[in-house]
This record gives C-alpha cells, structure tokens and sequence, in this order.
C-alpha cells in the first residue's frame, strides 16, 4: 500500500490533479508504477532473510530450500528482489479482490430478498445491482468462489517460486559447508580433548585406587604414593577441565591463570610418573636425535606429541596386561632416507632450539606396545579403535602424519609418525 499509495498520487497529478482511486485505468496504471519501486527497495540486505521467515512460516516450503543471511551477491539480490516484487505484486492483487469482491457479492446474494437494493446503483458491468435478481445471487457465489481460487491460485505460486528467487545460490552453499566444517572442527577437537585428559585420567585413577586397595595392608607407603599420584591426576585434570570448558563458551577468553597444554618437553615425565604409579611398569626410551631435547620441538608438534603417549598409554592400562614400552625419537623423514648424506659425528647435543641440517626433513615417531590383556581377565577387551584412537588419528592427521594400532606379533602396538619438516624443528607454531 504505501508503494501504491505514493505511485497514484505521482499519476493523478501527472494526469491532470485528479484523483487516480477513482479511475480504473489509472489505478491501474498507479499499481504498474509502483512495481519498480518494490523492486529497488529490495535490493537491500534485509529483505532476503525477512522474506525467508515469511516463507517458512505461510508457504510450507522446507527450511534446507531457503537461503538463511542476507544475500551475499548482487545476483541473489536481484532474485530476492525478484520475489519481493512478486509477493508485494500478488499480495496488492489479492488484498485489492478481498477488499472489493465479498461486500460486492453480499449484495448480489441479497438481491432478490432485498428490493431496494435495486433501487441504489452499484457494481460495474454485469455484477451490478441493476442484473437479474434471479441471476445476481449466482453471480454472487461464484465472484466468491473467484476470490477464493485466485487466493488459492498465489499462495501456489509464492510456494513454488520462493526456493527458486530465495533458494541458496553457490556462494550461500559453499558459506554453510564452511560454517559447518569449522563447526564440526571445533566440536571434534573439543571431544579429543575432553577425551584423552578425562579419559586417561580416569583410567590412572581407577588402577591407582585398585592398587592402593590391594597394597593397604602390606606396603603403606606404596599406598602413600598412589594416593598422592591420584591427588596429583585429579587436579591437573582439572585444570584441563577448566581450559576445555572454556572454550565452549563464545567469545570467552583466554584465561590468564589458565594451565596450559600439556607437552613433551614439560609434562612427559609427570605422566610416566603418574602411570608408573598405578603399579604399571612402564620402560621410555627417548630420543631426541638432531633437535637435541623436546624443547626444541615444534609447540604444535609436541602438544599432539603427548596427547597421543596420553592415548597409548591409557590404552595399555585399560586394555593391556604386563610391562609397556614407550619408545619417542626424532628419525630423518622418507624423502632424506639412509645414504642421503653422511651421518653426523657422535659430539655433545645441540643446544635447545638449534635446528643442525635443518633441510633435513625429520620426523617424530611414537611407539607404544605391550602385552594384550588375557581375554577372560578384569581388563577391558581390546576392540579396532575407539573415539581415542580415532582422536590420535585425527591429531597426527592435522600434522600430516598417521597413527597405526593393532596386533604386532604377541604385542599390541599403537605407533605414530609426526612430520617435522613443515612444523618448523625449533620453532614454536
């Protein structure tokens, strides 16, 4: 209407200073003006999304149909201006019928009851109060069936245009397949987090417990220092606890006083402490190789590094039986191979964040083994992987490496193989 309104005072004036309402031609000719000024207010921003909640609301079309935002080009601006044009254009028709036809076939119903309606000139052409009264009310019926189909007739069309003007075009696809794929990013490393922290911690707790049970009565101070890894397990996981919920929630930020992420190079030693602690012997071997010490290693690299010892650890105790053997060295990568060059001479390590032949490509190799559990024993039945081994999967997946678990002779083995090469030995990414 106010499209309309404004168009038929610009066409009553150019036509003279009359009034356009009373005219049909020039309402008419009022109502073909005011379509290109709908279209041109629709070229902004808002209109797309506010029609979408109107289609989803009166059309019935389905949600995953329908762009959601604000058209992002100037080609699904004009299709939305498009609909726009379209929905103010049919619903201009249809309110101007609603408005005009029902008080119109009242009369023509009630012709032949109501006499003096003859007397009083109304309508136009046929359906006027000057037709026959036994014809009129006939008339009547079907000017209401008429108003009823064409309401019909648009809310059709409306529905069957709107996916194709308000339908997502390929830039509106490849946006929701982005969104959805850092969605997916953040839920999945969320889950690997809270995963291996909770997970293992949960696992050394239990086996700390069982043992400080078994062991209470004969060697206190074993007991002693079961109970003081289990404080120890629990409030570090805590703290990681902490971190991970934190970032569940949007836009908080990072807290100054909060624990940072668990390495090689800082907590390795606390974890293999806290495993041995449970009553599992645990045998490491770690070598650094040319980077010299963990330090040295990438942060990204030594961050994944330790939760995937975290993971093959917690592996051996829940599933495992006997001693595990942690193997962790720094090897040249496939592409420089043996024979490339001539070995090193043996000499005192390179200081922390040297990088000796870093043209090299290196590689970070984790190996975890030990005894699988006896199938009727009170340990967990190994399965093909779970949400931790497929977690490590995804983790040295982000380095480009790979994670391989399963049988390996009489042993279970869980073995990693981190590139070093594009993580930058001795930086800090």
């Amino acid at each position: 209407m106010p499209y309309f309104l404004l168009a038929q005072v610009v066409v009553g004036v150019a036509a003279g200073g009359v009034n356009a309402l009373d005219s049909a031609p020039l309402s008419l000719l009022a109502y073909a003006a005011s379509l290109p000024l709908v279209a041109a207010t629709a070229l902004v921003g808002p209109v797309r999304p506010m029609s979408v909640v109107a289609v989803r609301a009166m059309c019935g079309v389905p949600g995953e149909r329908l762009a959601d935002g604000p058209a992002r080009s100037w080609a699904a601006r004009g299709r939305a201006s498009a609909w726009w044009t379209l929905h103010l254009g049919t619903g201009a028709l249809i309110s101007g019928m609603t408005l005009a036809v029902p008080p119109m076939a009242v009369v023509l119903i009630s012709l032949p009851v109501v006499g003096r309606l003859r007397d009083v000139r109304l309508g136009y052409g046929w359906f006027a109060t000057d037709t026959d009264p036994y014809v009129a009310p006939l008339l009547g019926i079907g000017l209401l069936a008429g108003v009823v189909l064409c309401a019909a007739g648009a809310g059709r069309l409306l529905a069957r245009m709107a996916p194709v003007l308000l339908g997502p075009t390929a830039a509106d696809r490849l946006a929701a397949a982005e969104e959805r794929a850092a969605d997916l990013a953040v839920r999945n490393r969320l889950a690997r987090e809270l995963h291996d922290a909770v997970g293992h911690a949960l696992s050394a707790v239990m086996l700390q417990a069982a043992a400080a049970r078994r062991m209470l009565e004969r060697d206190p101070e074993f007991v002693r220092e079961a109970l003081a890894a289990i404080e120890d397990t629990t409030r570090r996981t805590v703290g990681e606890l902490d971190a991970v919920l934190g970032l569940l929630r949007d836009g908080d930020p990072a807290r100054p006083d909060a624990a940072p992420a668990p390495t090689l190079a800082t907590d390795l030693d606390g974890l293999l402490a806290r495993t041995r602690a449970g009553g599992t012997t645990v045998t490491a071997h770690q070598d650094p190789g040319p980077v010299g010490e963990w330090a040295a290693l990438p942060a990204i690299a030594s961050r994944e590094a330790y939760r995937i010892v975290q993971e093959g650890l917690s592996n051996a105790l829940r599933h495992g039986a006997g001693p595990v053997d942690l193997r962790i060295r720094v090897r040249a990568g496939p592409a420089a191979g043996p024979g490339t060059g001539p070995r090193p001479a043996p000499g005192p390590r390179p200081a922390s964040g040297t990088r000796p032949d870093a043209a090299a490509p290196r590689e970070l190799e984790i190996t975890v083994t030990n005894p699988p559990a006896a199938p009727d024993g009170d340990r967990e039945p190994r399965t093909g992987g779970g949400r931790g081994l497929r977690g490590s999967a995804e983790r040295a997946a982000l380095l480009g490496g790979s994670v391989e678990a399963g049988p390996h002779g009489d042993l279970w083995r869980l073995r990693a193989v981190l590139p070093l090469a594009g993580a930058g030995v001795g930086g800090d990414r």
